[in-house]
């Protein structure tokens, strides 16, 4: 839910200011990135070095810096910011923030700042109960601002009871799901499938083709990060799936049929881009095959279609899409595999087309929904295809596409 998120960490003058060290690993370990400022009183408690070197990016402390001329433009970084978070806050900052007042950089981004603000509290129990902060705390949520509610325990005076900050782990799952909050397939189940398939000849040998997978992954993760339950089903491949992604991993097209019918069921959005084989071998043997003859045949039979089975097999409300790879008459094949695979739309893909194809990074796409229709894209990276492939399956969906 946090690759590529920009977050800024403004951290007060709190002693659970030694934790916002933890967060920040956690944040930029999930794909954020992350920068973060500092008031004058949290560097008496942690340092921007310590702080820098994890976030990898420098740490603001004020204005402008004498030293190097450097003047940090708060009205930039609040309009870089896709989230503020404030961890810890203390119960100064807290007032402050409520009642617009403005005197050092943390609190001129949070008044400039276009972005969801969260604020997680860390002060001593009588000041979280004290009546002015509470207050405070009611006013920032009136005004949108989301808080992350301190937990019970030991605090820095020796007392015990409420005022602690929530632990790092907590502090970054409640982010997580304030994201997921605002997604449009939240709660959808998908199915992806993507890679090859190989069909043993022997135990060393095999028929497959030369799809690394790549357009599928792609397609997983800008699913999973549009908040859909995502489960992949890859072919043999190297590449890694995402954090959050099931993953079902098959080799042949037999073992990809199974997975795909035990998952079909009560799949919302099922996108089929594995390079399945059409064949496979009669008879598979069960030791290495010697060089022995000039010349060797190898029986082979018809692989059953999945995309056609699970075409037969959707019910109103599923979308099915799925791929086509031409080298020939490449728009009519594609158009004609829509209509009788049950499609809701087809990817074509052409060889013919430089850029497109196996184990290239990118990819050029023409696509077709059920009325015909076609839209067609020039050469991208797979990520930006993935995006575009979304963006059509959200259309059919009647569901804005501005998280794309």
């Amino acid at each position: 839910m946090l690759k590529n998120k920009n977050i800024i960490l403004g951290v007060c003058g709190s002693i659970a200011a030694y934790k916002s060290a933890l967060l920040v690993r956690l944040l930029v370990k999930a794909g954020a990135n992350v920068k973060v400022i500092l008031t004058q009183d949290a560097s008496n408690f942690i340092t921007p070095l310590t702080l820098a070197t994890l976030s990898k990016n420098p740490v603001y402390t004020q204005y402008f810096e004498a030293e190097t001329g450097v003047w940090s433009n708060h009205v930039e970084l609040g309009l870089w910011a896709d989230y503020l978070l404030i961890a810890p806050a203390s119960a100064n900052t807290l007032g402050k923030m409520a009642n617009g007042l403005c005197d050092n950089l943390l609190t001129a981004v949070y008044l400039s700042a276009k972005c969801p603000v969260l604020f997680a509290p860390a002060m001593d129990l009588d000041m979280w109960k004290h009546e002015s902060t509470q207050d405070n705390v009611v006013k920032l949520k009136q005004m949108g601002n989301t808080m992350i509610a301190p937990g019970k325990g030991e605090l820095a005076s020796g007392l015990y009871g409420e005022g602690r900050m929530a632990e790092p782990e907590e502090i970054l799952a409640f982010l997580e799901n304030e994201i997921k909050k605002g997604l449009p397939l939240l709660g959808k189940k998908v199915l992806v499938t993507a890679g090859p398939t190989y069909e043993a000849i022997d135990p060393v040998r095999f028929i497959g083709n030369h799809s690394s997978g790549k357009m599928g992954f792609a397609l997983a993760e800008t699913l999973y990060q549009l908040g859909a339950d995502v489960t992949l089903i890859a072919g043999p491949t190297s590449l890694k799936s995402g954090d959050g992604i099931k993953r079902i991993d098959v080799t042949s097209a037999a073992e990809m049929l199974n997975a795909c019918i035990a998952q079909f069921n009560g799949t919302d959005i099922t996108v089929m881009s594995a390079a399945v084989a059409d064949y496979t071998p009669v008879e598979v043997a069960q030791q290495k095959i010697k060089k022995k003859e000039d010349h060797f045949n190898i029986e082979l039979k018809k692989t059953t279609d999945i995309l056609a089975t699970l075409g037969k097999q959707k019910s109103d409300g599923q979308l099915l899409v799925g791929f086509a790879l031409e080298t020939t008459d490449e728009e009519n094949y594609a158009k004609e595999k829509l209509k009788k695979k049950n499609l809701d739309l087809i990817v074509l893909n052409s060889l013919n087309d430089k850029g497109a194809g196996f184990k290239s990074e990118t990819n050029k796409i023409t696509i077709f929904n059920k009325a015909l229709e076609k839209t067609a894209f020039e050469t991208k990276s797979k990520t930006e295809v993935a995006k575009d492939i979304c963006a059509e399956i959200l259309k059919l969906m009647n569901i804005n596409n501005a998280n794309l």
